[in-house]
This record gives C-alpha cells, structure tokens and sequence, in this order.
C-alpha cells in the first residue's frame, strides 16, 4: 500500500482519546503481523474506566534489546462535529487533511511503509514498533510503558509533527490545581468573611516573582531558554454579592531538561508559608496532577546525527511535551522526528503535506537500514 492510501485508513478510524483505541490496534495488529512482526499487547483501564492499548511489535534475531524502537501515539485530539471530512482524508493542493494526519497519524503510516520497504526479513538488528494510547491526555500510555519496562531500546524515534527536523531535546510539562479557602458572607459587610479571591490573588502575586527567578535558570538550545510557568484558569466565587469563599487556579509549568519538575513545587511551598506569616488564617491545598520531566540526547548521539544527515535539517528543541522521555526510561537515546507542523495539530483543518510525508517514508527507511542492518 502507498503511505497515503495508509494514512487514509488511519484516519478513517476515529481514535480519540476519550474512546476505547481497539479498533485502530486491531488495524495496527493485522498490518505489523502480516509484515512478519510479532505482537505484545499492554493494555489498561484509564480513569473514565475506558480499556485502553499499547501495542508492541517486534521484527529481526531475538535480543535483549531493540536496537532501534518506531513510536507512534494512536490517540487524537477531539475535533469539531461541523467537519465533516474529520475521518476522510481530502487531498488539495498538496495536502493531506483530516484528524490525527499531522498528529501523529502521519508518523505510523511513514514507518509501517518504510517496513515495508525494507522487509523484516533482512533485519540484522531488533526492530520494535511501539504505539501508544492516551498521548494527548498526559502521556499515560508511554508511562505505563515505561513503569512495565517490557523492552529495552538503544535508540528510539519517536514521532510528533516537527516538519522533519529531528528533536534532541524538549521540556518537560508540569501541571498543579491550587485551591484557595476562605469565608463567605454577604459583600456589604467585608468583616464577615475572607475573600478566597484576594488570597488568591496575593498569591499568584508571589507566583509572578517566582517566574521572574527561574528564569536565572537557563538552558540556551531553547527559545525561551528557561523553564516558563503559566495561569492559564482561575476560577472562584458563587455570586457578585457575595464574599468569595473558595478560589482556584490552574498551575502549569514547562521544566528544562535537567531540572526536577518538583523544583517549582518548593518555590511554591515557600510561597504559601510566606502568606500564612501575612494571614495566619490562610487555608490552601495543592494537587500536583502531573510532573512530567523533559528529555535531552546528546547532540553527538549517531542517531541525532544521522536525521540531521537524512533530513538536512540540524536538530533542534521544542517546548512542547512528547514520548520521548519515556522512551529514555527504557534506555533509549530518543529523537523527536516526524512530518508536519504541530501549529495545525490539534485544530480543524489539520494537514501533513505530502512532500513531507513522503520524505519522512525515505529517512525511517533509511534509519531501519543504517540500524538494523
């Protein structure tokens, strides 16, 4: 099959994340075993009880490791009901649309062509093919994975819409849900309450100091080169007349490789006993929902060299959250590689070009070659 009429199957199956992903690991299945690679399914229940698989395939002489992993999250993002070719994929002008085409459906019908090009059947060196579920929605399957530990990789690409430039480096992505108490009462009479609202907004004050000292922490590969903090929610009070008595606010932040994501956390703890100095009766709880670290491979890595060689392109970072830190939990020296830009990931209208889709067939077959043969 071409890479477009693969990807066009893919994208034909509605793979986002709040459903169950059989349907495409079954297509998946089917594909890898009649390339001649075995499969290993891992699955779990998410927390909407929703059953949930990874699939990993294997191909070549039986190792301890694998010397070269092809990873590709299954899972979409939802998309707008009004697009109607959303699971049809539409060529124009060069172009491939439909959802999942750039992220990261593109990436898993590149590498099962390129298997199919090369053939298993010449594999000197363990070839793995590993798909993922849940990646839009924290990364859970690639940390299931991780915390399973069922293979080892030496070297691993993982796929994500960077328009073909490999990635050796990204931040990590850390999210919190702070929650600020206080005590409602009617609004004429402020001596009735605390407002939740101004104790939250004293210290999300603290907050905007704490971003500006993190900053001194730099790692210069990446534009910004320092760990970025956001709000991007806030939320508090029942009605216009009323003390606030409860506020909270969403936390995120995107550490740079090499920084724990509990770093902040301690800048944050500090930042709450500092109020409650201030207001001894300030009341706040903290759920650090997620704690994703980033991930760096050494640019003098073959791998990074050889994509830098195979895309022209020199490597680079993103801000952006991927696999590939996972992937390092398996041993792995991972690269961040795929077809796409990921400024039309996630939005109606997504496309890969095809030019891109197409080269993108020629560097992982290139990489299955140099790797594993």
């Amino acid at each position: 099959m071409s890479v477009k009429e693969t990807l066009a199957d893919l994208v034909s199956i509605d793979s986002v994340s709040a459903r169950p992903n059989a349907e495409i690991i079954s297509f998946l299945e089917r594909r890898v075993k009649a390339l001649g690679f075995s499969t290993e399914r891992h699955s779990y229940t998410d927390l909407a009880g929703i059953e949930k698989i990874n699939l990993v395939c294997f191909a070549g002489p039986e190792s301890d490791e694998v010397e070269l992993a092809l990873v590709g999250h299954t899972d979409t993002v939802p998309y707008d009901p009004n697009w109607k070719e959303a699971t049809s994929l539409t060529e124009l002008e060069g172009k491939l649309y439909g959802r999942g085409s750039c992220d990261t459906k593109g990436f898993i019908a590149a590498a099962l062509t390129a298997v199919e090009r090369v053939g298993v059947s010449r594999l000197r060196g363990r070839l793995g093919l590993v798909f993922t579920s849940d990646e839009e929605v924290g990364l859970i399957g690639a940390k299931n994975l991780a915390a399973e530990r069922p293979f080892k990789v030496r070297y691993s690409i993982v796929g994500e819409p960077t328009s073909l430039q490999p990635i050796h480096a990204g931040k990590g992505y850390c999210l919190a849900e702070v929650f600020v108490r206080g005590r409602e009462g009617h609004s004429a009479y402020p001596a009735l309450g605390h407002s939740a609202i101004f104790r939250a907004a004293r210290l999300i004050s603290r907050i905007e100091t704490i971003a500006e000292k993190i900053t001194e922490d730099r790692h210069d590969a990446f534009d910004p080169p320092f760990t970025t903090l956001n709000i991007g929610l806030v939320r508090g009070g029942s009605a216009k007349n009323v003390i606030a008595g409860e506020c909270r606010f969403t936390l995120e932040w995107r550490p740079i490789p090499g920084q724990t994501s509990s770093a902040f956390l301690k800048y944050l703890e500090e930042a709450i006993e500092a109020e409650k100095v201030s207001d001894p009766d300030f009341e706040c709880a903290v759920d650090a929902a997620r704690a994703d670290s980033g991930f760096e491979t050494s640019r003098q890595s073959k791998l990074v060299s050889f994509l830098e060689q195979a895309s022209g392109k020199a490597a680079g970072t993103v801000a952006f959250g991927t696999e590939a830190a996972q992937l390092t939990l398996l041993g792995a020296e991972a690269v961040v590689f795929g077809p796409g830009d990921i400024r039309v990931a996630h939005q109606t209208g997504e496309f890969v070009p095809v030019d891109q889709l197409e080269r993108c067939v020629e560097s992982l077959q290139d990489s299955i070659e140099h790797f594993c043969n």
